[in-house]
């Protein structure tokens, strides 16, 4: 879907979420590479940042791809980059919730840091808040509105309906939403995931075939004042695609 999307649009970087690229598990150099050979511009992390051991032998080297930056100080890998396109520079900050999941730093306090340290040129900010309670992804895009360009929620995998311009120019959406099988349970194979629900046994999930979904955002901004000016909701499942 992405050179149809790319001649549509026209956008001017590419950011995608790779955390779960591995079969749903993690990422590795060789998918990394061909996501940034298909036109992806940065690539994103999250929870999932360490589920591939061979991640340890490329992610101090890899500056287009940021996992979460409140891990604790010494953590391989950077929290943030500057990723550089089309004549146009773009901040992508990667964040990790800690309601539901592992505790880590303050992510509040976390990209507070980060931001007073960016220098006054970095105009273009976009924060990808990996987090699973819709309270504090909604917190997180109030707490930034009017410091970053866009905050991008990801992790619970089902895209948001509550895209919007915040009142400071911030765009914002609590779940951009995933790409891969579209009747699985967030991309896993649902048999599996109900026995789990069911009986409360260990079970091993497995990424699910079949039918797709594609789901993203596409943002606009103000090239003078660096602010949102839309948020445009993607979504592309394969049936329509092939009636289209």
């Amino acid at each position: 879907m992405l050179p149809i999307l790319k001649t549509k649009h026209q956008p001017t970087l590419i950011i995608a979420n790779g955390e779960n690229a591995a079969a749903g598990r993690g990422i590795t150099k060789q998918i990394a590479k061909e996501m940034f050979d298909m036109g992806i511009h940065g690539i994103t992390l999250g929870n999932h940042t360490w589920d591939q051991k061979e991640i340890f032998d490329f992610i101090d080297d890899e500056r287009r791809m940021v996992r979460p930056a409140n891990f604790p100080e010494g953590t391989p890998g950077y929290g943030w980059t500057t990723i550089k396109a089309n004549g146009k520079e773009l901040v992508i900050i990667n964040l990790q919730g800690r309601t539901f999941l592992p505790p880590l730093d303050c992510p509040f306090q976390t990209v507070d840091h980060i931001l007073a340290n960016l220098d006054h040129k970095d105009r273009y900010i976009l924060v990808d808040f990996h987090a699973e309670a819709t309270s504090e992804k909604i917190s997180m895009g109030w707490h930034l509105d009017g410091k970053v360009t866009a905050m991008v929620g990801t992790h619970t995998h089902v895209q948001s309906h509550d895209e919007r311009i915040l009142p400071q120019g911030t765009a914002y959406i609590t779940d951009v939403g995933m790409v891969g099988p579209r009747d699985g349970v967030l991309g896993m194979e649902r048999q599996a995931v109900l026995q789990r629900f069911k009986t409360s046994l260990p079970v091993r999930f497995v990424v699910d075939e079949g039918k797709w979904h594609f789901h993203a955002v596409l943002i606009d901004v103000d090239e003078q004042t660096a602010v949102a000016r839309n948020i445009q909701l993607i979504r592309l499942f394969e049936d329509e695609f092939i009636m289209s």
